[in-house]
């Protein structure tokens, strides 16, 4: 059999399979009636037997890596494994996170830089026109004087117990958005991360020119940095995870793009998963320590703490280059992307 004729003869169960498999991973083996779940195996192992007619008569690799796509995802489907334990996640977090990012570093330096960018053009932009502010400073600061604000800290009680545990959960709540929506905009060819991060640092640097101008950047940096070191680093991993997604669909390796992106979406989703350690511990820190402010906690003490937050978090997510990254979770060593 000719491989034109082979392809069209067998393109309808191929068509049917994908069908299968698209409803069964969006909705769950269970959405599937017995009949379809029985057809789904029966094409399973016909499509198995396709791929491997075309491999012993290399065919095109366009439709060999079609059919082992749908061959994988079945198979995922079929023998979907143990489910991760305990240990699995704590070996995840101790270990193969920081091996996975010294993998993408590239992609968090990308990051980084964008926002860091954002930072400069915030700044510069509010010390050339400081009526920019309406533009450039979050809503919530526009109306506020940095001496004034100090001043009623200073004054003030703080908040209570209560209104830090509150402070906290939202903080959290509001992070782990901002870091899906920097890893979902990965989907519009990385554009969509890139700005978000970029608009990001640029309220941040605004911010910090209207304190600085004001004679306030030490009070500022010492409310913003036990919080931001933790918090930005999140924020940035997360958009690493976005750009991640994004190679997928602009330099696809040789593989067909959707299946790119599916294997790059499993990397990108242990970055972000890797995350949510940071946010917890910003969300603690901004809800507690950051909102005590001088002279209940001089800026020096605060600064100080900040920057010991900061190398614990760093030596931890460099821990893989301290160890030498030798290999990888389960002792294999893992490929770079580099």
């Amino acid at each position: 059999m000719e491989m034109a004729e082979f392809i069209e003869s067998r393109r309808p169960r191929w068509e049917q399979l994908e069908s299968l498999l698209d409803r069964s991973e969006s909705r769950g083996l269970r959405a599937l009636s017995l009949e379809d779940a029985r057809t789904l195996g029966r094409l399973y192992r016909a499509v198995s037997s396709d791929l491997l007619w075309v491999r012993a008569r290399s065919g095109s690799a366009d439709v060999n890596a079609y059919l082992n796509d749908l061959v994988g995802r079945a198979y995922a489907l079929t023998y979907p494994g143990r489910r991760p334990r305990l240990a699995d996640v704590w070996g995840f977090v101790a270990r193969g996170f920081p091996a996975l990012l010294r993998r993408e570093w590239r992609m968090y330096v990308a990051s980084l830089l964008l926002l860091l960018a954002g930072v400069g053009f915030g700044y510069v932009g509010m010390m050339v026109d400081p009526d920019a502010a309406y533009y450039l400073v979050p809503a919530e600061h526009l109306n506020l004087d940095p001496i004034e604000r100090a001043a009623d800290e200073a004054a003030g009680d703080g908040m209570t117990v209560g209104d830090q545990a509150q402070f906290t959960t939202f903080l959290f709540t509001h992070n782990i958005q901002v870091a899906f929506l920097a890893f979902a905009l990965g989907i519009t060819l990385g554009l969509g991360t890139a700005l978000m991060l970029f608009v990001n640092g640029l309220f941040l640097g605004a911010l910090a020119q209207v304190y600085a101008a004001k004679g306030m950047a030490g009070w500022f940096w010492a409310w913003i940095l036990p919080h931001g070191i933790p918090e930005i680093t999140a924020i940035c991993i997360a958009g690493a995870a976005g750009l991640v997604i994004a190679r997928g669909l602009v330099a696809p390796r040789g593989l067909p793009r959707g299946q790119a992106v599916r294997q790059e979406a499993v990397t990108a989703v242990k970055l972000l998963f890797g995350t949510l350690a940071l946010f917890v511990l910003a969300g603690f820190i901004e809800g507690t320590v950051s909102q005590i402010h001088p002279p209940k906690l001089s800026v020096a003490f605060k600064v100080s703490f900040a920057l010991t937050v900061g190398a614990g978090v760093y030596a931890y997510l460099l821990s893989d280059w301290l160890r030498g990254g030798r290999a990888a979770p389960g002792g294999a060593e893992e490929p770079s992307h580099g």
